[in-house]
């Protein structure tokens, strides 16, 4: 096993299809038995390909979901051309881990406990209870968790929903909840989740929501063509939905490991894993099933310390930790594992063995990286420098597909130390533009910047030729030869890459250099995902938008009541800062009061006026506020100025 270090690959024969195997974040040598029926995920020496075909019962025919329009929001026919071994304009492993995710239908993982695979990035999970079915993290839309839960019925019987589980708060584990509860939490029916899911769940998708999903776009390959030149997946999944998003608030909080809960009959005892793949996340054991909910943090990939949309950084050090506790937890009482992603893992010692080898992937990411920052590296030195063990190199749970060695030890870094690495030369650099400019002035011009680039893709260093285009692109962003090699060799980087994001990322790149940006799909903040902010979250939401220089002059103070809640948010603009306390009472100082329901909070907040709310004082002031308040751009550019 070659390994995971990028100085020891060889550049591929010539061709988009081969080339720049020497920029991939993982090696370019693929594991022994790539093929169907060869490999194990957990290193056992099993077989993927017949564990993602266990207990399958039935596809859904034909594999696309449309939403009420007649839209089609998932189409998982548009993944037959994954057959057969790999071509040349994709890299083998990535390829083989494609195959195994675009497998859809209705599995059975055991007793009363199945799987609807292959509808959605996510994975469905349905065990039946007493009287009706648990769902557990009903993939991201309405529509294809209804397609989902309409399978499961055609071939285990109209059973009704008595309950819903919630893993964690990201959108592709709650999003389709309206599929399978259209009208709500009615009749009592109990909606489970880890403590902090409803902070994390909306504001993640808030503060910083327009940026992320205008990366998602590129980490998904959203635009992308699905085909063996395009886009092949993502590693963890095959693609996102695009239909309708909801949010059901959880009547339950999980808030302990060793915590007991019977939904419907079933007995669930809960692992809390916090700050592990989400901030707030859990797994869960069904002790009477003898089998083990590992969430996202135990799946067939290496997964992201950070992700490439963007997020927090997540601590590698306590996902370790967890893990191991969960090998305590479950040892011995478990015959099978699956998790909200890939197809499940069964008998104990396997199970064991996959948890002990991802437990060990992500602490030996951490403290090698602690290691090797204490030895003054920076972080794009140690992703250069960093191998793992052939030991956990050699096991295709652990192989980079959606997140890579790479940029996980360069979140490591940054969770540590930052994004400064010390160096007084890049504490005050110039922004790309300008330090585009100059680069390429220094370096003889445009066309001798390109003609610069492409001798040094020709000699095999495509990564620095990229980086020279680059330039030539920020310098000039009209400049026809540069954008035309800079996307050429985008596709040779992203057609060569093991990991899945990398690739999508390198052909959006390329894409979008040759076509510009198309318009982005629609915003995941659906209403429901608005009505779940807490007034507190409202406001911070409009307080990351104000335009600071615009609003340096203005003061403006004035109250939002909101008598259903029982609380007056009092307001200050000064210094371009929006400020706010609450309290029962309101500011005699106030310039103007609005009392109004969290409806009418979200209409104005929204663009909907004045309509129904109370305004006493000098309403202009509202005005004033809301006019130094940008509204984001979701379609940015990023391979360009």
């Amino acid at each position: 096993m070659t390994p995971l270090n990028r100085r020891s690959f060889v550049a591929a024969a010539a061709g988009a299809a081969a080339a720049a195997v020497a920029m991939n974040p993982q090696t370019a040598s693929a594991l022994d038995g790539d093929g169907e029926g060869g490999g194990s995920g957990s290193g056992s020496g099993g077989d993927d390909f017949a564990d993602a075909d266990k207990g399958f019962i039935a596809a859904l025919t034909p594999g696309v979901v449309k939403n009420a329009e007649g839209k089609v929001v998932w189409d998982n026919d548009a993944y037959g051309f994954l057959k057969g071994d790999a071509p040349k304009s994709a890299h083998k492993s990535l390829w083989r881990q494609s195959r195994l995710v675009s497998k859809q239908g209705l599995y059975k993982v055991t007793d009363r406990v199945y799987q609807v695979r292959g509808l959605d990035l996510s994975n469905m999970t349905i065990v039946e209870g007493d009287t009706g079915i648990v769902v557990i993290d009903p993939l991201i839309s309405a529509e294809t968790a209804a397609a989902a839960l309409k399978l499961f019925r055609e071939h285990r019987g109209e059973k009704k929903v008595t309950g819903l589980v919630y893993t964690h708060p990201h959108v592709d584990h709650f999003g389709g909840c309206r599929g399978v509860l259209p009208d709500g939490a009615e009749d009592g029916v109990p909606i489970l989740a880890p403590e902090g899911f409803m902070e994390h769940a909306v504001s993640e998708n808030v503060y910083a929501g327009t940026a992320m999903q205008r990366r998602s776009g590129y980490m998904y390959g959203a635009r992308l063509p699905k085909s063996a030149a395009g886009q092949i997946g993502c590693g963890l999944g095959q693609t996102v939905s695009v239909g309708s998003i909801g949010l059901l608030p959880p009547t339950k909080d999980i808030t302990r490991t060793g915590q007991v809960e019977t939904v419907d009959g079933v007995r669930f005892e809960f692992q809390m894993t916090p700050g592990t793949e989400a901030p707030a996340e859990m797994n869960f054991v069904l002790p009477e099933l003898r089998a083990v909910c590992m969430a996202e943090n135990a799946t067939h990939t290496m997964h992201n310390i950070v992700t490439l949309r963007g997020a927090q950084v997540r601590d590698a050090r306590q996902w370790a930790r967890y893990l191991d506790e969960s090998v305590v937890l479950f040892d011995g009482r478990v015959d099978v594992a699956f998790a909200s992603h890939h197809w499940p893992t069964w008998g104990g010692d396997t199970i064991v063995e996959l948890l002990e080898q991802q437990r060990d992937l992500y602490a030996y990411m951490h403290d090698q990286t602690l290691r090797m920052i204490n030895a003054g590296m920076t972080g794009r030195e140690i992703a250069e420098e960093i191998e793992l063990p052939p030991a956990l190199a050699g096991v295709w749970a652990n192989r980079g597909y959606y997140g890579s060695l790479s940029h996980n030890v360069k979140g490591i870094y940054q969770r540590y130390m930052g994004w400064f690495d010390g160096n007084p030369a890049h504490l005050w650099e110039h922004p790309p533009v300008e330090e585009a400019r100059r680069y390429v002035k220094a370096l003889g011009g445009r066309a001798a910047t390109v003609a610069k680039a492409k001798a040094f893709a020709r000699g095999g260093d495509r990564r620095f030729a990229v980086t020279l285009l680059n330039h030539v692109v920020f310098a000039d962003p009209g400049h026809r030869a540069a954008k035309a090699e800079l996307a050429r060799l985008y596709v040779e980087l992203g057609q060569a890459s093991e990991n899945a994001v990398w690739r999508n990322f390198y052909l959006m790149g390329a894409q979008e250099l040759r076509g510009g940006v198309e318009a982005s799909p629609a915003s995941v903040v659906s209403a429901d995902l608005r009505m779940a902010l807490s007034v507190d979250q409202l406001i911070d939401s409009v307080a990351v938008r104000v335009n600071g220089p615009k609003a340096w002059d203005l003061v403006v103070r004035m109250d939002w009541s909101l008598p259903a809640l029982g609380r007056v948010w009092h307001l200050t603009l000064r210094h371009g800062v929006l400020t706010y306390r609450s309290d029962a009472k309101r500011d005699p100082g106030a310039g103007v009061t609005l009392t109004m329901t969290k409806a009418q909070l979200l209409g104005m907040l929204g663009g909907k006026g004045l309509g129904g709310i109370v305004v006493e004082g000098d309403a202009s002031l509202l005005a004033r506020l809301l006019g130094v308040v940008d509204k984001p751009d979701p379609d940015f550019a990023i391979v360009t100025p």
